[in-house]
Formats: C-alpha cells, sequence, structure tokens
C-alpha cells in the first residue's frame, strides 16, 4: 500500500514539477479569485464583485509599490510572483469594501505585508507570512479605527469549500506538504470540536456533532489557512518532525483561539506564533555563496564548488534551493533545488552537481556562472536522511543525478568512521556517465551498476547487472534481502514510481524526487 501510494504520489509530482512552486500558487490563486468573483456575480457569494474587483486593485498597487521601491534599494530582482500572492491571499482574508475608509485599510494591510518580508527578517529572509502580518496590524488597528476593516476570512464558505481543496491539494503535492497540512487540519477540527462542546455543554444546549464538523471544515478558514500560508516553505522549520511541530501548535491556536480582550489568537496570529516557533527551530537564512570552480564530472554532470559566507548547517542527503536571478524566466522561475553533495565537515565548501544540456532559463543562467559570481541560498530542508540506528541495513538506488545525495553520506560516513550496511544500485544511461565513482570505490561498499553498456575496469565489489533497464522485478533479483533494508531512491519520479512493487517489500521507504530540470 505504502508503495502503491509512493508510486501515484511521484507521478503526480512530475507532472506538477513542470511549474515553479511560485507560479503553481498564483495559478491557484487566480483560479480561486476567478470562482469567487463568478459566484459573487450571481449573488451566490458574499462580497460584492465590484468590491472583489476594487479590493484586489488596491492591494495589487499597494504591494507592488512596496515592493518595487525595497527591491531597488537592495538591489534585488523584482518577483512579480510574489507581490500577487500576497495580494490574492489578503483578498480572500480581508473584507472588500467600496468605502474610501475601508479601502485605505486595505493598503496599509498590503503595504505592511510587503514591507514585512524585508523589515520583519533575519539576515535576508522574511520569519513570518507576509499575508498575515499584514491581517494583524490591520485588525489592531481596527480597534481604535473600526471603520479601517478588519480581518474577516470570508473564503471560509461551503460555496469555496471543494476549490479551495482542489487548488490547495495541488499546491501541497507540489511543496511535499500534504501530511504537515493534514496534521495541522486534524488538530484544528479536534480542538474546535472540544472548544464547540465545551461552550454548549456550559450553555446547557444540544451538541450536533455533524453540524459542528460541516462549520469547522466548510465554513471555517483552516481549508485556506493550511493550503495558501501554512504550507510557506520559507515559514516552516527544514525537518519534518519540526514542520508537525508547528502544525500543532497553529492547530491547537486557530481550533481555540485564546481571548486577548479586543482580538483572539486565533486564524493568522496563530500562524505567526507558528512562524516564530519554524524560526527557533532554525534560525532560516539566506546564506551567500561564491562559485569557487566548476569541475566536468563525467560528459553532462558538471560539479559546482561554493564558499558560504555565513555558517550553514546541514544533514548529509538534504537539499538547498539556489537562486539564480536572470532576466525572462520560464515558468520554472529563478530558483531550484539541489542535494547538497559536500560533507559538513567540508564546510565552508558548499558543493553541488548539474545535469547540462536542460534548455531551461534557470539552467542556461546557471551553466553561464563564473568564479567570483555571488548566488544565494534561500533554504535547506529535507528528511533523507539514513536512519539513527546504524544497525538499520540500508539499500541505495541512485538514477543518474540522483546519485548526489548519497555521495554526501558516504563522505560523511567514511570521515566519521560510521559503519553501516550498505548495498548501491546506480543506473546511468551509459558506463561514461557514472559519477563521483571514487566517492563510491572509497565507501568500500557494494556497488550494482545498471547501464546500457559494459563498464570496464569495475573497482572490487562492483559489478554489472546487464543492459536491461532496471525493473522492480529486477531490483529484487539483484538485491534479494530487500525486506531487511530500508531503501533510499533517489532520481525521476518515474523511475521510483515503476520500481514501487519492489519497494512494497522493504523494511522502509525513503524517495527524493526531481523533475521538471
Amino acid at each position: 500500500m505504502i508503495a502503491t501510494l509512493t508510486s501515484l504520489w511521484n507521478r503526480v509530482f512530475g507532472l506538477l514539477g513542470r511549474a515553479s512552486m511560485y507560479r503553481l500558487v498564483l495559478f491557484a490563486l487566480a483560479a480561486l479569485t476567478a470562482i469567487a468573483f463568478a459566484l459573487s456575480f450571481t449573488g451566490q457569494l458574499s462580497p460584492d464583485p465590484v468590491e472583489l474587483v476594487v479590493s484586489l486593485v488596491v492591494l495589487v498597487i499597494a504591494i507592488t509599490v512596496v515592493d518595487a521601491v525595497a527591491q531597488r534599494i537592495l538591489h534585488r530582482q523584482w518577483r512579480i510572483e510574489s507581490a500577487l500572492i500576497t495580494a490574492f491571499i489578503l483578498l480572500f482574508v480581508l473584507r472588500p469594501t467600496l468605502e474610501p475608509l475601508g479601502l485605505v485599510g486595505i493598503a496599509v494591510a498590503g503595504a505592511v505585508a510587503s514591507a514585512s518580508k524585508y523589515v520583519l527578517a533575519w539576515q535576508g529572509r522574511h520569519i513570518f507570512n507576509p499575508a498575515a502580518v499584514g491581517a494583524t496590524v490591520l485588525t489592531v488597528l481596527s480597534i481604535w479605527l473600526p471603520d479601517l476593516g478588519t480581518s474577516w476570512w470570508w473564503v471560509g464558505s461551503p460555496l469555496l469549500a471543494v476549490p479551495v481543496v482542489i487548488a490547495g491539494l495541488l499546491v501541497l503535492l507540489r511543496t511535499e506538504k500534504v501530511r504537515v497540512v493534514g496534521l495541522f487540519l486534524i488538530v484544528a477540527v479536534v480542538v474546535g470540536l472540544v472548544r464547540t462542546l465545551t461552550q454548549v455543554q456550559a450553555a446547557g444546549l444540544d451538541f450536533d456533532l455533524g453540524m459542528t464538523l460541516s462549520q469547522l471544515l466548510l465554513s471555517s478558514p483552516f481549508l485556506f489557512l493550511g493550503a495558501f500560508m501554512l504550507s510557506e516553505p520559507l515559514t516552516l522549520p527544514p525537518r519534518r518532525w519540526q514542520q508537525a511541530v508547528v502544525a500543532v501548535v497553529v492547530g491547537v491556536l486557530a481550533g481555540w483561539p485564546i481571548s486577548l480582550g479586543e482580538i483572539t489568537l486565533g486564524q493568522e496570529r496563530a500562524l505567526l506564533i507558528g512562524n516564530l516557533v519554524a524560526f527557533l527551530f532554525a534560525m532560516r537564512t539566506a546564506v551567500r555563496l561564491t562559485i569557487v570552480e566548476r569541475t566536468a564530472i563525467t560528459p553532462s554532470v558538471r560539479e559546482l564548488s561554493f564558499r558560504a559566507e555565513r555558517p550553514v548547517k546541514f544533514a548529509p542527503g538534504q537539499y538547498l534551493e539556489l537562486e539564480v536571478p536572470h532576466p525572462h524566466p520560464d515558468a520554472r522561475g529563478t530558483r531550484r533545488e539541489f542535494s547538497i553533495l559536500s560533507s559538513p565537515a567540508e564546510l565552508p565548501i558548499v558543493r553541488i552537481a548539474m545535469r547540462e544540456g536542460s534548455q531551461s532559463s534557470y539552467k542556461k543562467a546557471l551553466a553561464a556562472v563564473v568564479p567570483g559570481d555571488e548566488l544565494s541560498i534561500t533554504g535547506i530542508w529535507g528528511d533523507f536522511v539514513l536512519p539513527r540506528k546504524t544497525s538499520t541495513p540500508v539499500l541505495m538506488v541512485a538514477a543518474g543525478i540522483g546519485v548526489t545525495p548519497f555521495v554526501s553520506q558516504l563522505r560523511h560516513l567514511k570521515l566519521a568512521g560510521e559503519p553501516r550496511d550498505v548495498v548501491f544500485v546506480y543506473v546511468a544511461s551509459g558506463a561514461e556517465e557514472l559519477a563521483f565513482r571514487g566517492d563510491l570505490e572509497a565507501a568500500g561498499i557494494p556497488v550494482i551498476v545498471v547501464t546500457r553498456d559494459d563498464p570496464q575496469a569495475l573497482p572490487e565489489g562492483w559489478r554489472w547487472a546487464g543492459g536491461e533497464r532496471l525493473t522492480a522485478e529486477s531490483l529484487l533479483a539483484l538485491v534479494p534481502d530487500i525486506a531487511q533494508r530500508h531503501v533510499y531512491v533517489s532520481g525521476p519520479p518515474a523511475l521510483i514510481a515503476s520500481l514501487a512493487p519492489a519497494l512494497d517489500k522493504a523494511k522502509g521507504i525513503t524517495t527524493d524526487a526531481f523533475s521538471g530540470y
């Protein structure tokens, strides 16, 4: 069952990976806005369609102006997607209006949200969700100036529940945050049920479980809050267990808002507290990297070595997001995720590897950087790390450039003198594309090579599996004790999906899929 879900997930991820995360979120929010406008136009949904249009225009102007000024001052490339995403989110969170003071309040919320990305930041990275900051500031101001408006969360409507679920699920699949947001929803709904039951019993009324569940799921902001705000990778910690803690904190506070007099700690304030917890888990930072060297590893693979200006903390097997600003980026945008090739012991040198030949605007821009150029890491994430128990047997399956996280892990094991039972299966298009052979040989582990042609002079302990492609059946034949091993697979989603029947027999599965490169 786990392998079947893994197969399905990797096929979906392969499709969604063709668009950048930011562009997919933008399209999803734009689609929700169009649906909301249509429902409002037919009179099925409040607010009024004219209020929606005017409020959105005010938000876009306020946010883009502040963004443009800040980016000009900081000499950064302007990212229109980020500004539009914040505007769309605030449109669903605030109360749309045509009242002059209300539009001033909306403009203030948008401007504050945009400014928070630069003011409430730590070493180049914003700490809090910008939309939540803008909505919170407006809500606080409304205590003294009620006509400015406040957060309203009109998106929590049964009519929008299905569109929010569909659009949100696409975003969560792309950002790999389904489990985190699912945990948040469970906690928020359970806590909301307990809160409602407590209040109903205190009032001496009957408790209707079905109606309460319906209200919490279909008439509350939980779905939108989780899918489009909590899921933002830049305000989540790097490890899955840390993300789970944040999800529980936000779920409890959103499900049972604590009163602070005129306002509560519910909704966007709950998210801000979760953002703070995430920040304390890992002092997220945008680290500047200076490229030191570019090395040809195979005819198509290049290793890029950088020197980090600030300390970088990562676990072998994790990945970084590297931003390469360039004019006219394609649908994938200006950021990509790369598994870290180097070991933590090699810091401040950070290494990644890339396959050349891609026609994407990003890869062309990265191929053009030269020693001395500076780029930025916008984050480090991932749970593609080896089991804590060193006695757990491991099977590593790498396809092409998917070898990189394993190189980091094997380098670390060698430097730390940590013994592990590891079998390595290496899939490559040809013998000349077997990258980092020296690292695999130095690790002293058995390696099974799957290539079309016969690689000559393989090191001791290596063997060629033949010229056939790797399938679930052949993997079981090559590694007959797979049931005793935790399997790690790094490669294209299609390969991971095709190996699902064999992976289903493993002791455990951890995958590291990549697509759209």
